[in-house]
C-alpha cells in the first residue's frame, strides 16, 4: 500500500479547536442540564447585515434566470471586486487590482502559501500564533516532528508581555518565510509602524518573505497603528498580505478573502512570485463563489462599510464588557488593546488546559487554552468577544468571582 504522508504522523494531538469542542461536548454529556456559553473559537455570531444579505440573495435568485446565470467566474476573482479591494483597503499603498487575488478565505490562502513555497524553506512564526501556520507547514513537510518544545525546522519567536509581544528578529535565519499576524491572534497585539518597519527592514536585509495575516485589521480603531504591511516602505518587495471578510463582515461561513501579492516581489532567481501565485490559484482553485463575491462588493460600498463598522463596534463593546469582569480576577494579568476582539489573560505558573477546564467547570464558559497557540502561550487563555450580547453578559456574571 501507499505510505502515509509523514507530515500527518508528525502532528501532535488534534488541531486546537476540535479539541476544545471535544472537551466542551464531553462536559455537556456529563452535565446535560448545563447551559454552556462559548467564548472560545473566534466564530462570528451576529447576522449578516441587511444590505449585504440582500445583495447575495438577489444575486442567488438571478442565477435561476437565463439573463442572470453565471458559471465559472474570472480566474483571479471579479475584476470589479479586485479593483474595489485595492481602492478601499490600500488607498495610499499603490496596490493594483492585478496584485489582488480573491479566495475563499485567509486560512485557505495560508495553506496555498505553503504549497507555493514547498517543503525546502526556512520557517519562522510568532509564538503564540494561529495554529495553521505551524500545522500546515508540518503537513507539507517543511517542518519535522515535535521535539517537546516545538516542531523541528521552525524558529519560534516568543511574543511575551516582557517584550511587548513583539519578537526578537535576530534569531530568524536568512531566506526564511516569516509568518506574522497583526492584530495578533491570540494576543490581540497590534504592531506599531516602528515595529513593522523593523520587520520589513530585517526581511529585506536577510532575503526573507513575510506572510502578513491582516484578517483582524478592521478592528484597529487607533489611526496611528498600521492596518496593512504595505503601509511600510519596502514591504512590496518582501511581503504577501492575507486578508478576509470573515470577521469584519461575518463571512466565516460565506467564505471570502484575498491575498495581495505585489509584482515587485521576486524569488531568488528573479522569477515573479505574483506570476507563480496566479498559476497556483488557477491550478488548485476554481474561484470564490460568485454569490460571496457579490456580497463582498456590497460590503465595500458606502452602505456596506457603514453596516460592517457597526458590527465591528458591537464585538469590540463585547470585549470591553468582558474586560471589566476579568480585570477583577485575582492573580490574573489581562492584556487587551481595544483594537482586537480577543483578550489574552495570564495566570502565572498555571497550565493553560487546567485554566480552561476550571473555567468550564466552575463557570460553564468555554475559552481557548493559550498553549494551543504555541509554547509561549502556556499559562494563558484567550477569551473571544464573538458572541450575542446577552450570552456575553451572562458569561460575565458567571465569571465575576472566578479564581484559580
Amino acid at each position: 500500500m501507499i505510505q502515509r504522508n509523514p507530515g500527518f504522523a508528525n502532528l501532535t494531538a488534534g488541531y486546537l479547536f476540535p479539541e476544545v469542542s471535544r472537551r466542551k461536548n464531553e462536559y455537556s454529556k456529563n452535565h446535560p442540564d448545563a447551559k454552556i456559553i462559548s467564548l472560545g473559537v473566534g466564530n462570528t455570531t451576529e447576522p449578516l447585515t441587511p444590505h449585504i444579505a440582500k445583495a447575495m440573495s438577489d444575486y442567488a435568485l438571478s442565477l435561476g434566470t437565463v439573463q442572470g446565470y453565471s458559471g465559472y467566474g474570472d480566474d483571479f476573482g471579479s475584476s470589479d471586486l479586485r479593483k474595489k479591494i485595492a481602492e478601499e483597503f490600500y488607498p495610499n499603498e499603490n496596490i493594483e487590482a492585478d496584485e489582488v487575488f480573491i479566495s475563499d478565505g485567509a486560512k485557505c490562502d495560508i495553506a496555498r502559501v505553503q504549497t507555493l513555497f514547498g517543503r525546502d524553506v526556512n520557517l519562522a512564526v510568532q509564538d503564540p500564533s494561529y495554529p495553521v501556520y505551524v500545522d500546515g507547514s508540518v503537513i507539507v513537510g517543511a517542518a519535522g516532528a515535535n521535539n517537546g518544545s516545538g516542531y523541528d525546522g521552525i524558529v519560534y519567536m516568543p511574543c511575551t508581555a516582557e517584550n511587548n509581544f513583539f519578537p526578537d528578529l535576530s534569531q530568524i535565519k536568512k531566506n526564511s518565510l516569516i509568518y506574522f499576524c497583526s492584530p495578533n491572534n491570540p494576543t490581540g497585539k497590534v504592531s506599531s509602524k516602528e515595529e513593522l518597519t523593523r520587520l520589513v527592514e530585517f526581511a529585506l536585509k536577510n532575503e526573507c518573505i513575510i506572510i502578513f495575516d491582516a484578517a483582524y485589521s478592521e478592528f484597529v480603531s487607533d489611526s496611528a497603528l498600521p492596518k496593512s504591511i504595505f503601509q511600510i516602505e519596502g514591504a512590496k518587495k518582501c511581503a504577501i498580505e492575507v486578508q478576509s471578510l470573515s470577521k469584519p463582515a461575518g463571512f466565516t461561513g460565506v467564505r471570502l478573502g484575498w491575498s495581495v501579492v505585489p509584482k515587485d516581489l521576486k524569488f531568488a532567481d528573479g522569477t515573479s512570485v505574483n506570476k507563480d501565485w496566479g498559476r497556483l490559484m488557477t491550478t488548485l482553485f476554481n474561484g470564490a463563489s460568485n454569490i460571496a463575491q457579490q456580497g463582498a462588493l456590497a460590503a465595500l460600498d458606502e452602505t456596506g462599510r457603514r453596516e460592517m463598522r457597526s458590527v465591528i463596534e458591537y464585538y469590540l463593546e463585547n470585549a470591553r464588557i468582558i474586560e471589566k469582569t476579568v480585570r477583577k480576577w485575582k492573580n490574573a494579568e489581562v492584556f487587551f488593546t481595544g483594537n482586537s476582539p480577543y483578550l489574552w489573560i495570564r495566570f502565572a505558573g498555571q497550565k493553560s488546559w487546567d485554566i480552561f477546564d476550571k473555567i468550564l467547570d466552575k463557570c460553564r464558559v468555554v475559552t481557548t487554552p493559550g498553549l494551543g497557540f504555541g509554547p509561549a502561550g502556556e499559562s494563558f487563555i484567550r477569551i473571544s468577544a464573538f458572541g450575542h450580547r446577552a450570552d456575553v453578559e451572562e458569561a460575565c456574571r458567571r465569571m465575576e468571582n472566578f479564581s484559580m
